[in-house]
């Protein structure tokens, strides 16, 4: 195991005074480089910003003026400055005119169905029309389905004319036979 990378290790403390020496010799800097007209307030600010990154947390909680805190304050933190993203799951809020949201209230909800929706009122449209055009008999399966209908309707009647003939000509034989036997039963009587 490497030496100081466990918890009782050896431990750094900044000296106060070596940290104050050092302050005042950056303010000295500053102020000769205004004198000489080398540097704008800009740069100021930024190297300002730096070093106290770069001191310990105690001398950049004393060293924070007013002007420095704001502008720390829009500097984003970490690396986020530096690399531009775009996330395209991230939705960002965009300033809306009154004019477009207007026209949204009115009349715009069918810009704001979403893909799924708009395929799905598309679907159910095509069915109704299908179901229309097929109730008219002007679809290739409703011609095939009216002609077998045509198909079953004639062997239907066929069959039901072929049953009428077999029925009246059992009735017929039926009622022949009745009479032979009537005229076999009244000869036997007389």
């Amino acid at each position: 195991m490497p030496k100081g990378k466990h918890k009782g290790g050896r431990r750094h403390f900044t000296n106060f005074e070596a940290l104050e020496e050092q302050k005042k010799k950056e303010e000295k800097e500053r102020q000769w480089r205004r004198e000489q007209g080398e540097t704008d307030s800009e740069d100021e600010e930024g190297e300002g910003e730096e070093k106290k990154s770069s001191g310990s947390e105690e001398s950049s909680s004393e060293e924070e003026s007013g002007s420095e805190g704001e502008a720390k304050e829009l500097k984003a933190k970490g690396v986020s400055n530096l690399i531009e993203t775009q996330n395209p799951n991230r939705v960002v809020a965009k300033p809306k005119k009154v004019a477009t949201l207007s026209v949204a209230a009115s009349g715009g909800s069918k810009a704001q169905l979403s893909r799924r929706e708009r395929e799905e009122i598309e679907k159910q449209r095509a069915t109704a029309h299908y179901r229309k055009m097929h109730a008219e008999g002007k679809t290739e399966e409703a011609r095939a389905d009216l002609a077998r209908l045509a198909l079953i309707r004639q062997q239907r009647e066929e069959a039901a004319k072929k049953k009428e003939e077999e029925r009246k000509a059992k009735e017929d034989a039926a009622a022949a036979k009745k009479e032979q036997l009537a005229k076999v039963l009244n000869k036997k009587k007389s």
